[in-house]
């Protein structure tokens, strides 16, 4: 580290502490040319990947642009803003530990997927209609399927959601008025 007083290149380190959340290092130092002292705080540089669009543009890893994908499929849904911040951070994880310099778009999309799955069944459709482009019932319908089949959720997950389909004697008691 070069003296920011004196210019020389050579100094020790006099004192070093974790700071913040652990994720930096402040360390105290002293030029062995002019004796002064000086701080310098180190953190790790982690570099999100760029982003490869489906129509094969890239662009850089939008932290804003995921968590809105979020926000707008669990619009006016009962999750709390911690859950979804640790969904957001999750799939941002696995950006980074994918080690790659670029991402598709696709994949990134079935991460969040999978946190909707997680999250919220109305929500999982809401993203799964746009992100798969539904082109008509059918798709829409094998979309349900494949959720109801899931086994990733226990059944005390699912009582606290409203379930998307009516059971079987909802359909044939006739409606609300009975």
């Amino acid at each position: 580290m070069r003296c920011p007083f004196c210019g020389a290149i050579d100094t020790r380190v006099v004192d070093s502490r974790l700071v913040g959340d652990s994720d930096q290092v402040r360390r105290r130092r002293e030029c062995t040319e002019c004796e002064e002292r000086f701080t310098t705080y180190e953190t790790a540089e982690l570099n999100l990947p760029r982003i490869v669009k489906s129509r094969g543009n890239r662009e850089p890893f939008s932290d804003k642009k995921l968590q809105a994908g979020f926000q707008k499929s669990l619009e006016k849904r009962p999750v709390s803003v911690e859950l979804i911040d640790e969904a957001v951070a999750r799939v941002k994880h696995r950006c980074l530990v994918a080690g790659e310099r670029e991402i598709d778009a696709r994949r990134i999309g079935e991460w969040v997927m999978e946190e909707l799955k997680q999250l919220d069944q109305v929500a999982y459709i809401r993203f799964a209609s746009v992100y798969r482009q539904f082109a008509d019932a059918a798709a829409f319908r094998e979309a349900l399927d494949t959720l109801e089949r899931s086994p990733e959720r226990s059944s005390d997950d699912l009582a606290s959601q409203l379930s998307l389909l009516p059971d079987s004697k909802d359909m044939k008691g006739g409606g609300a008025s009975d």
